[in-house]
This record gives structure tokens, sequence and C-alpha cells, in this order.
């Protein structure tokens, strides 16, 4: 389908509108005594695609269920003691969201779900204790009624499935990063291309975030997820290995340049990332082929070592990497569309074996301040309500306590709860146009849906929109919670007003609340990512054990993908502090080569490496903001006696391992340092 005429949008809006229409005409019929929290809920899981919207629908049911359970216990043990009851739900909250905060995939909704259900369950409830068990059950049997309706709708009627959309970006993904490998081998890229290239981080997680739905999928072919998993990997480590083949290449041509025959098979491995299309035979043929003589063109490294050498091994190793990862990406991309679950190759075969779980950045301590600013607003929001008995006071609070978990991920949540407070405002407004000049003339459910239809279409069409997205829910909900879509017709002025007045006023206290509590801010955000990365690299430089490689490179991709958009924020160009954070990165593969290595060495190898190790990990502590750049002789000079060490070394694969590991550290560290055998000298 061709969304150049806004086809896809007018069909997601229709879709969410029958979607809707069908759970409020069900509800009607089986006496459900609050529709619109089916109407509500069929909105809230609308996805584009089929297998979203299932799979939210399903966290949302889990998170549901759990909410539930909470308020059945709560409330009846501490409805006597009110404030202990609000302190309870409050601190419930807290603890949902902080868990959903250190879960930074779409199952996080199952626990921010069961947060606030509680709250919507609990607080109305103070007054009838004795109903919070069938509360419970009908908030439940409402919200599946808005799941199963907005999921067969979507899943049935013309779905858009995950595998397709996951397909054509995996396409995507694989053309842009063969064109950044081949810009790295051909020279310097200008700065739009490194700005690109730093987009394979939220690429990645992309594939991540689309892949989680996957089970969930309608499509009659689905890739496996450990597929995906496996290409997420290889790709995550083609940045930093394009990276140091282009530092190599520009380093060399200051010493000398890059050896003749060298230069061939760069060309050659250039080529063939311009001609994708092989069969996997020829393929294998080729990479293999050209490995091979990559590797034939090491130099030995025997003492004495000269610095030339050095960097001519890291760039054929790390161009032989390079190579190999661009050739488990294509077999892995094949993989994906093949409709065999067996490996279609050994590469593949290895890599499913080796796929590893995707690792993210946690921020424990972001998650306790939003955890902290989200109880303390529905403490305050509550103990104006009970000591100023305001009967829709309840209703106030629950709509902040909300409104400041659903953005506690933000390091600056004020903006899009204005958004939504506008967007709520609107829905009031509409809202009581609906009650009291277009329903009193509404006899039948057709003529309801048919007065509903064109304002809930243009509605659905605008949530579809990501940038109207945020304030097009805020008018759907304000629109459905008050405009009485119940089994009868009610057109109460004060119960309109009090719920409206209790929304806005929930709405505009959580705006002030965050401001007080939950703003970080993306200067200090930024900051504590970049630092988050140093820790954990004066960290692994001193961890015993086989070194997760894959882990690392994961997680440094997941900060910058986070780094990125903060420093737009900021009005400042992303180049050179994600520019930094990519050398930290590339340091950690060092580090990692180091920690194999010192596995694999004896006693005097091991000690030589764990100086160098030392000195890394008292570097990266040492670091600090208002001064990025630290000079440390010290660890130039442990890092140049290690090189001079090693290159004595009698075993020549422990030789070039480590040789291979120090030269990049060295180049990663001290770019503008004299070469070793200079420095040497």
């Amino acid at each position: 389908m061709n969304d150049r005429y806004g086809f896809d949008i007018a069909l997601f809006s229709l879709k969410s509108f029958i979607a809707a229409m069908l759970a409020y005409y069900i509800a009607l019929k089986i006496g459900l005594t609050r529709p619109y929290w089916a109407v509500s809920t069929s909105y809230i899981v609308a996805q584009p695609l089929a297998g979203a919207v299932i799979s939210k629908a399903v966290f949302r049911l889990m998170g549901t269920v759990l909410g539930a359970a909470a308020a059945v216990v709560l409330v009846p043990n501490l409805v006597n003691a009110p404030e202990l009851l609000s302190l309870a739900l409050a601190l419930w909250l807290g603890l949902c969201l902080f868990i959903s905060l250190q879960d930074r995939t779409p199952r996080s909704y199952v626990f921010l779900l069961a947060g606030y259900t509680a709250s919507i369950i609990g607080f109305p409830s103070v007054a009838a204790p004795g109903q919070i068990f069938q509360t419970s059950v009908l908030r439940v049997e409402e919200i599946s009624l808005g799941i199963l309706c907005g999921s067969l709708v979507h899943a049935l009627v013309f779905p858009q499935s995950v595998a397709g959309r996951l397909l054509a970006r995996v396409d995507a993904i694989v053309a842009d990063v063969e064109r950044w490998s081949r810009d790295a081998l051909t020279g310097a890229p200008n700065e739009t291309v490194l700005r690109e290239r730093r987009r394979l981080a939220l690429d990645v997680n992309e594939l991540h975030q689309l892949s989680t739905h996957l089970p969930f999928d309608t499509a009659r072919f689905l890739p496996r997820v450990r597929t995906v998993r496996a290409l997420q990997d290889q790709l995550s480590l083609l940045l930093p290995l394009a990276s140091a083949v282009e530092d190599r290449i520009v380093e060399l041509e200051s010493h000398g340049g890059v050896p003749e025959r060298l230069a061939a098979l760069i060309d050659r491995a250039c080529g063939w990332l311009a001609v994708p299309a092989s069969s996997f035979v020829e393929r294998a043929t080729f990479v293999e082929a050209l490995v091979a003589e990559i590797r034939a063109e090491e130099p030995p490294m025997t003492a004495p070592l000269v610095w030339r050498d050095a960097l001519i091994l890291s760039l054929a190793s790390r161009l032989a990497d390079l190579v190999q990862s661009h050739r488990a990406v294509r077999d892995l991309r094949d993989q994906i569309r093949s409709p065999s679950r067996a490996a279609i190759t050994p590469v593949v075969r290895d890599a499913l074996r080796s796929a590893s779980k995707r690792t993210f950045h946690r921020d424990r301590l972001v998650a306790l301040r939003a955890a902290f600013g989200t109880i303390t607003t529905m403490v305050l929001g509550c103990a104006f309500w009970i000591y100023s008995g305001w009967p829709d006071g309840a209703g106030a609070v629950l709509i902040a306590g909300v409104c400041c978990a659903l953005f506690g991920n933000s390091d600056n949540p004020a903006p899009a709860i204005r958004t939504f407070l506008w967007g709520s405002i609107i829905g009031v407004v509409i809202a009581g146009i609906y009650l009291f000049a277009i329903l009193p003339g509404v006899t039948d459910f057709v003529t309801l849906a048919a007065v509903l239809a064109p304002m809930f279409l243009m509605l659905g069409a605008f949530l579809a929109i990501p940038k109207y997205t945020l304030i097009s829910l805020g008018v759907v909900l304000g629109l459905a919670n008050l405009i009485g879509l119940n089994a009868n017709y009610v057109g109460d002025f004060v119960s309109f007003a009090n719920g409206a007045v209790a929304q806005l006023v929930g709405t505009a206290f959580a705006v002030v609340t965050v401001g007080l509590f939950q703003t970080v801010g993306a200067e200090r955000s930024s900051a504590r990512l970049i630092r988050a990365g140093w820790r954990d690299l004066a960290r692994r430089s001193l961890l015993p054990g086989e070194p997760d490689e894959i882990g690392w490179v994961s997680k440094m991709l997941d900060r910058i993908g986070l780094l990125a958009p903060r420093l737009v924020a900021r009005g400042q160009d992303p180049g050179r502090p994600l520019f930094d954070v990519l050398v930290d990165l590339r340091v950690g593969i060092s580090v990692a080569g180091l920690r194999r290595v010192k596995l694999a060495a004896g006693d005097f190898g091991r000690g030589i490496v764990d100086s160098v190790l030392a000195r890394v990990s008292e570097h990266y502590r040492a670091r600090s903001l208002d001064q990025p750049a630290v000079h440390d002789p010290d660890l130039l000079t442990a890092i140049d006696a290690a090189m001079t060490a090693f290159a004595a070394d009698p075993q020549p694969d422990e030789r070039r391992d480590a040789l291979l590991a120090l030269t990049s550290l060295r180049r990663n560290l001290f770019p503008a340092a004299p070469g070793y055998a200079e420095a040497a000298a």
C-alpha cells in the first residue's frame, strides 16, 4: 500500500473507529457499567502494525490484571485509613514505574499498566470498599473487551504485518551499512556521512523493538527472533570495525602510505560491498579467498617492533573482520527471508549459536528520581483531596499520577504533559458540544455511531501521525471519558463540569510537579550517559574471565542512540561528543582483546597485561567532563612497554593478539602521540 495519498492513515483511523464502536456495542449488550473504558482502551492499544497491536494488548491485559489484584489487596485493608491507602497506592505506582524503566522494551508496559490501574480502580473505590472486587472484575472485563476488539479489527482487516516492516528495514539498514563501510574504505568521509553512520545505533534498536512484536504477528511467514538477534550482533560490530579501518588508513598515510597489495585488497573489498547480489556459494568463495589474502599481508611482528608494521597488522586484521562481518550480515539477511528454519550457511549457524540478548543502558538513579517524583505528586494531590473534601479530587490525583508515570522516562516531562493538557482541553470542549448540543437528539446506536464518526475518524488520522499523536491522544481520552458513553444518555452539567475540572487540574498539577521533581535536563542526562560509559569501561578493564564483547558493543551503541537526540535537543552538533563515545567503544573492544590475551598468556604475559589494564581503569576513573582530553603519560608508557615485551614473545598467536589489541588501544587513546618507534627512540 502506498501512503503517499494517506491511504494507510485513513485505513488505520477507520479500523480504530470500527474497533471502538464494536467494543461499545458489545459492552452495552452485556451490561457493562462503564462502556467508555472499552472505547478508550481500543484507541490506546491501536497501532499501525498488527503484531504491535496484539503484543501491546497482551501486555496491557497482563498489567491490568496485576493492577486490579493490587487494588483488591490494598483497598479493603486500608480503606479506614485514607492517608495510608493513598500512600500505598502511590508507592505501588512508584515501584511499578521504577521496574518498567529498567526494561526498555514493549514489555515494560505490563508494569506501567499495573501501577496506574491500581490507582484508577483504587481511588474511586474508597467510598465503596465493599465493591472493590466487583469493580476490579468489571475493569478487567471492559479493558479486555477493548483489547479484544482492537486486536481483532487491526489483525484481520487489511493487516500490516510486523514481518513486512522488519524485512523492509533490514534491507534498508544493510544497504546503509555497506555504503558507510565503502566510505570508510575509500577515504575519510564528510561530517554528514559520519552523522549518518552513527544512526546505526538507532537502527539496531529499531530492529530489536520490531522483533519483540514478531511472536504476536499475523503474517503467514515469520522470521525467527533469534535470527534478528544474531543480525543485531553483527550490525553492532560494523560501526567500530569500519571506524577502526578508517583510522588506520588515515594514520598509515603519514607513515609511508598503505602497502600497494593491501590497498588493492581494500579496493576489492569495496567493490564487493557495492555489488550485494550473489549466491551463498559465490559469496563464501569470494570472502574466504579475500580474507586469506588479507591475512597473508599481516607482517610477522617480531622484535624490534616497527610502528608502521603494527599499523599494517591492525588494518589487515580489522579489514578481514569487517569483510567477514559483512558476509555474516548478508547471510543473516537471507536467512531472515528464508522459509526454512535450518541455517542456510555455516556462518549463519555459528551466528545463531552465539546470538546474545541485547544489552541496554539502565540508569537506576534516574528511574528512582522518576518514581520519587510520581509518588510525591500523588501524595501531595491526595493530601489536598482528602483535607479539602473535594468529591472529584480522586480523579485529579489519578490523572496526575498517570501523567507522571507515562512520561517518567523523559528528561523533561513537562512539555509532553503540557501538550497532553492542551489535547485534554480540546477534548473537554468537544465533549461539551457533543454532550449538550448533539447527543440529546440521538435515539439509537446507529445514529450515535454516525454522529461520532466524523470527529473520531479525524482524531484517528492524527493519532497515526507521530508529531500529532500526543495531543490527539489527549483529545480522544478526554472526549471518550467525558462524553457519557454509557447505556443511557445523562446530560448532567454538574457531573460533566466536575469531571472536566478534575481531569484538567490533575494534568496541570502534573506539569508543575514534574518540573520540581522529575526534570533532569538534556545536558545532565547526556553527562550521565557519557560518565556511565567511562565507569563501565573502568570496571570491565579489571573483570576476570571471558569478556562479553557483544554485550559491551550493544550497550555502547544503545548509549550512542540515547545521546544523539539529547545533543540535538541542546542545539549542539552531535559529531564530536559522539565521536568520543565511539572511541570509548573501540577502547572497550581493545580491552576485551587484552583480557583474552591475559587468559591465554603465562605468568609473564599476564603481569604485563594486568599493568596495562590497571592503568586503563585508572585513566577512565579519572576522566572528567571538565577535562575530556586527559593527558596520561603513564598509560602511554605502559602500553609501549607492553608492546616491546610482547614483540619478543616466542608464541606467534599470543604475540599477534597482544600487539593487535595494544596497537588499537594506543591509537584510540593517544591518536596525536608520536608513533611507537618514534616514542621509543
